[in-house]
């Protein structure tokens, strides 16, 4: 048996409960993984509260996870046990530009997710980590990291100089700064916590502002790019930013519609028009990406910020602590090796 997370619908509301379920051996073309770290997304924190769309109870929560290969099924040859791998969140999202089918297969949705001591994937679904991250700085690069690359480095198409606006300090926009940081981009963050700000300014943040004394922050991105705007706008706010990152984008610009973390963004058309920008959804990436961000992270030695962790039984009080909004960068559960 392993321990694992569950989130199953109540009378009431969603519940997150730890049970214990029958351990399989992997068939073929799959993997068994000892997991020994989790890192929380938004994502989750939606699911447990049963408010992610198309959730289907019960489910296996979390996406996002490093751990051993322990044992592989007939045919495998792209890992071996002993391997230490993370887990991809588009399990059937190879290579190439999305698909509906490529899309069709993501953890905690159309698979079970990785909230367990013991998982059985494919052995497609998961891509070795650099040998100098820890298992929790591993575990956090499937979804933040991976969205802050495709972002700035596949849909964006920017070059050294180029101005990126962050809004926040979560998982996304900390990944997005230590890369446009490596890739010589200039970087304007927003936070209501001057004490984050502070933290970004010491991870290279050429420019900070406060929201909450600068509420109509988009107006001070223009003046500290002399009117020009920003090349790249990490758009997590939702309906509450979308305004501010339009009226900031520079000419033939970029929006990435990241997160809704205020509900869903209304967009102003004729900004959008008048700014020649584009404005782009886009949900994590594939696997060749994935390797591709994990070679430059190995080249740059980029290790990424774990703000808090907590033992694998307290998810429930990690979700809550995701939930208020505490963490600057990642949380992570860790488990017993």
């Amino acid at each position: 048996m392993t321990k694992t997370w569950e989130v199953r619908q109540n009378d009431a509301a969603p519940e997150l409960v730890l049970a214990d379920t029958p351990e399989r051996m992997p068939g073929a073309g799959e993997i068994a993984l000892r997991v020994r770290a989790i890192a929380l997304n938004f994502r989750d924190l939606a699911i447990a509260r049963g408010t992610y769309p198309g959730t289907s109870f019960p489910v296996v929560p979390f996406s996002d996870a490093c751990g051993i290969v322990e044992t592989v099924g007939q045919g495998v040859t792209r890992v071996a046990p002993g391997d230490r791998v993370a887990t991809m969140f588009h399990q059937t999202w190879i290579d190439g530009p999305p698909t509906p089918q490529k899309l069709s297969g993501t953890l905690a949705q159309h698979f079970p997710g990785i909230g367990a001591e013991r998982v059985v994937l494919a052995a497609e679904g998961v891509s070795r980590v650099p040998d100098f991250l820890s298992d929790a700085e591993a575990a956090t690069l499937p979804c933040a990291a991976l969205t802050a690359w495709r972002a700035l480095f596949h849909d964006a198409h920017l070059i050294p100089g180029d101005t990126v606006v962050l809004e926040g300090t979560g998982g996304v926009s900390i990944f997005a700064l230590q890369f446009a940081r490596a890739a010589g981009l200039a970087t304007i963050i927003t936070s209501s916590s001057d004490e984050k700000l502070a933290r970004a300014t010491a991870l290279g943040a050429t420019h900070a502002i406060n929201y909450r004394s600068t509420p109509e922050w988009g107006a001070e991105v223009r003046r500290l790019t002399e009117g020009r705007g920003a090349d790249l706008i990490f758009d997590v706010g939702g309906e509450a930013t979308i305004e501010q990152a339009l009226g900031c984008v520079a000419m033939g610009g970029h929006i990435a519609v990241i997160g809704m973390l205020s509900g869903a963004p209304v967009a102003n058309v004729r900004s959008l028009v008048r700014s020649n920008a584009r404005l782009q959804g886009l949900l994590v990436g594939s696997r060749a990406m994935f390797e591709a961000m994990t070679r430059a992270v190995a080249l740059h030695g980029i290790r990424p910020v774990v703000d808090r962790r907590f033992p694998f039984a307290d998810a429930p009080e990690a979700l809550a602590a995701m939930g208020r909004g505490e963490h600057f960068g990642k949380i992570v559960l860790e488990l017993d090796g």
